[in-house]
């Protein structure tokens, strides 16, 4: 999981296995083509991973876990068909994800500490601390410092099998470490420093330290459309939608969720 192509302009970093996010070498000038999400984009997903490995260790389907139904624990998920229809899994993938996220979280939810441990186990050559703070902030919406399996569930299902537009949102959210509804300079730089601290820095070739600002330059000199100092949700989807070598990066967050 190492990156072995330096970022170009308008790319972040290659995935975490190492392959540019930009597969085919698309031209600046060429069409952005949104990719085939399948089976195998979910499994490369380090948090379905990490559940579906519990899932594993765990052993044969139970059949009381079918109706995602638990006897003694803090939260009570919603019903599987629920489920179903807020998300784009299937009812053997919702079981599946749930299977493994019980026997994780027992309790049905999952805090902070969890994430920077999974994060840690996927990136060991980094440090994956900051990302994993901010990703867990992304998904814990309420702010109260946990997560449910439904909200868990159905970011999984807008970062692998949304629309882009569902996509963007969702990497706005990110971005925004504040929620105030603006990305600052500052803000958006913390989470691409985040980003790269948890690749690693020992990769080859090397990755420039002054790497992460200069993307930051770049990407908010073009979404900053009326230069005051912040990126609405409006100006993020539109930059990034006309812009194929932003969306072509954007990418990146399938290979870091």
């Amino acid at each position: 999981m190492q990156a072995d192509k330096k970022a170009a302009d308008g790319d972040l970093l290659p995935d975490a296995n190492g392959k540019d996010p930009n597969p085919g070498g698309q031209s600046e000038g060429s069409k952005w083509e949104r990719p085939r999400l399948t089976r195998k984009s979910l499994m490369n997903c380090c948090l379905v991973k990490w559940i579906i490995a519990s899932t594993t260790q765990q052993g044969p389907d139970d059949s009381s876990d079918s109706d995602l139904e638990l006897s003694m624990v803090r939260h009570q998920p919603e019903g599987l068909d629920q489920l179903q229809a807020q998300t784009q899994f299937t009812r053997k993938e919702l079981q599946s994800l749930y299977r493994g996220f019980k026997n994780e979280c027992p309790s049905g939810l999952v805090d902070e500490e969890t994430f920077k441990i999974i994060y840690s186990q996927f990136f060991p050559q980094g440090d994956a601390t900051t990302y994993a703070h901010f990703l867990f902030n992304a998904f814990d919406m309420d702010r109260n410092g946990s997560i449910r399996f439904e909200d868990f569930v159905v970011g999984l299902s807008v970062l692998l099998r949304g629309s882009v537009t569902e996509k963007l949102r969702w990497a706005f959210n990110l971005y925004d470490i504040n929620k105030d509804g603006y990305v600052t300079k500052e803000e958006m730089l913390a989470i691409m420093t985040s980003i790269y601290d948890m690749m690693g820095r020992h990769t080859l070739p090397s990755v420039r330290d002054n790497s992460p600002f200069d993307h930051v330059e770049k990407f908010f000199q073009k979404m900053d459309r009326n230069r005051d100092g912040v990126v609405t949700i409006d100006e993020f989807i539109e930059t990034c939608q006309k812009d194929e070598n932003i969306m072509a990066s954007m990418q990146l967050f399938e290979n870091v969720i």
